[in-house]
């Protein structure tokens, strides 16, 4: 177990194992987590087990007995070091926001310019006025992504060998509590039961589809092998989460920052993504929506990830992950 950044509010959701045995929801509260299971309000019929899923499709049912749970101190804890902390939650579905960071996407649309074409000034100034009009149209651009590439949040990323510019987009990623469908920005908070940190690594090359460049992007073969999503730690609790615009998303490789930029910097925010993914589809307890990567991506510095590398991952009060890249097995 790694050694976490501060956590917002008294306690956190988790999922955990001892060593090799089944993993178990758990409430992290300091440096200790109570199996979930032993807390009598929130059996479910035998056989059946209990996982984070569970806890979220009940969630306003649940959140009281965690409260209670958490300030009594009852029952049989673990000691967070003797742990093995896997991803927190394993969603149905995963809607991923696309170009949400005004730095972001200009970076990105200058590194990805082809040379001898446009001059870094007039890609800087189409894509800013193309930003504007998406934001004042409300037209945030959301796809889909696979729970198949979920992966915990100490867990190595492995990098296919077709894989030849794999990088990394920190998030900060929202938990769906209450099913949402088709509502208002103005009450889409109150269907997010938590947030928690995603690492949305990508395959640059295949982002474009260079021989259909009618057809556009290709997201399944760029961000959906497995591993490409650490998830995690925990899922914070929404109501200790003051302000999911205002936080700092940080990304260091080796040691060396490479992301560090504010939620604030965001085109659509928390409530306006889920709003518009809700007008198309019926968003389920445990689904993420991911909100976009702030700047600072290994195509804007010219480095990306090889086997070896180390990325720790923090966003302020969601604590922090910390995984390894490696080749895959031939």
């Amino acid at each position: 177990m790694e050694t976490l950044s501060p956590l917002a509010g008294p306690f956190a959701l988790g999922t955990f194992s001892v060593g090799n045995g089944s993993p178990f929801p758990g409430l992290v509260s300091g440096e200790s987590v109570l199996d979930l299971r032993t807390a009598p309000e929130l059996r479910v019929p035998p056989g059946s087990g209990l996982t984070t899923l569970d806890l979220l499709e009940r969630w306003a049912e649940a959140l009281p007995v965690l409260h209670r749970l958490a300030a009594s101190g009852e029952g049989g804890r673990h000691a967070l070091a003797d742990l093995r902390v896997h991803a927190p939650v394993r969603p149905r579905q995963i809607l991923q926001s696309g170009a949400n960071y005004r730095t972001h996407v200009l970076d990105l649309a200058v590194a990805h310019e082809p040379e001898g074409g446009r001059s870094a000034e007039r890609v800087r100034a189409e894509t800013a006025a193309m930003m504007d009009r998406r934001a004042a149209e409300d037209q945030p651009y959301v796809f889909i992504g696979l729970p198949s590439s979920v992966s915990g949040p100490y867990d190595d990323v492995v990098i296919p060998s077709w894989c030849v510019k794999p990088d990394w987009e920190l998030e900060l990623a929202a938990v769906i509590g209450e099913p949402a469908f088709r509502v208002t920005p103005q009450r889409a908070l109150e269907h997010v039961a938590a947030y928690t940190i995603a690492n949305d690594v990508t395959a640059r090359e295949l982002v474009f589809r260079r021989d259909m460049p009618e057809i556009g992007t290709d997201w399944l073969r760029a961000k959906n092998a497995p591993t490409f999503t650490p998830l995690g730690p925990y899922l914070v609790p929404a109501e200790f989460v003051s302000d999911p615009g205002d936080l700092q998303v940080t990304l260091r490789l080796n040691g060396e920052v490479m992301q560090d930029e504010s939620t604030k910097d965001m085109l659509f925010d928390v409530a306006r993504l889920v709003s518009h993914a809700s007008r198309t589809v019926e968003l389920l307890p445990g689904d993420l929506v991911l909100t976009g990567s702030p700047a600072g991506n290994g195509m804007h510095w010219g480095r990306l990830l090889r086997p070896g590398d180390v990325m720790e991952g923090t966003i302020t009060g969601l604590g922090a992950q910390r995984t390894t890249c490696v080749a895959e097995e031939a």
